[in-house]
């Protein structure tokens, strides 16, 4: 009998030791695990051809046949007869645009006004697609906002804010937050560029 006792004492302890050890994520490792986490839709594309196709297969799921851009040069990446773009927000209809980073130690999308222009967050559709790159991704938010300083270093863009919930009606429960929800129903459409 304690033959078997400490032999399932030992099997128990190194489980335990195997829970806690610590594991170092790539950065982006790291942003897909805290992105996925807080329930983002997440699309990984090798080529452009596959951000094309995974877009087309978003607006399929969905059913939905518009879309608002907030940055033009991505309407190449419409099929015309299916999605018609939209000069003026519509609700219900998803918004799609680019990000200035992707930030790796919680998972948000960081904007500014080159993609948002004077609009905010909370006033737009809940429904969100993104398009990014692997060079986007960012250690954390200082480092994102240091790579939109040094991008800009001319005219630094204004209105720089993140979406931090990818679960509609999510409560965030920091106090600086309300009345102000940034939650949307966001889908990432991340291309490899390293």
């Amino acid at each position: 009998m304690n033959f078997f006792k400490k032999l399932f004492n030992i099997q128990d302890k190194e489980v335990e030791e195997i829970q806690d050890q610590k594991v170092d994520l790539s950065l982006d490792d790291l942003f897909v695990h805290n992105f996925l986490e807080k329930g983002g839709k997440f699309l990984y594309c090798v080529k452009k051809e596959e951000v094309v196709k995974n877009l087309k297969n978003v607006f399929t799921e969905n059913k939905w046949d518009k879309a608002y851009l907030l940055n033009p040069s991505l309407k190449k990446m419409f099929d015309k007869k299916q999605v018609t773009v939209l000069k003026n927000i519509q609700e219900g209809c998803p918004v799609f645009t680019t990000c200035e980073h992707l930030i790796a130690d919680n998972g948000d999308i960081l904007f500014s006004s080159n993609q948002l222009k004077s609009k905010k967050l909370n006033k737009l559709p809940d429904n969100f697609i993104v398009f990014a790159t692997t060079s986007q991704i960012v250690k954390d938010t200082g480092q994102g906002l240091t790579g939109i300083k040094r991008k800009n270093k001319d005219n630094l863009p204004t209105n720089i804010s993140s979406i931090r919930n990818y679960r509609l009606n999510n409560p965030d429960d920091s106090f600086l937050n309300y009345g102000n929800s940034n939650s949307k129903n966001l889908y990432l459409l991340l291309l490899e560029d390293l």
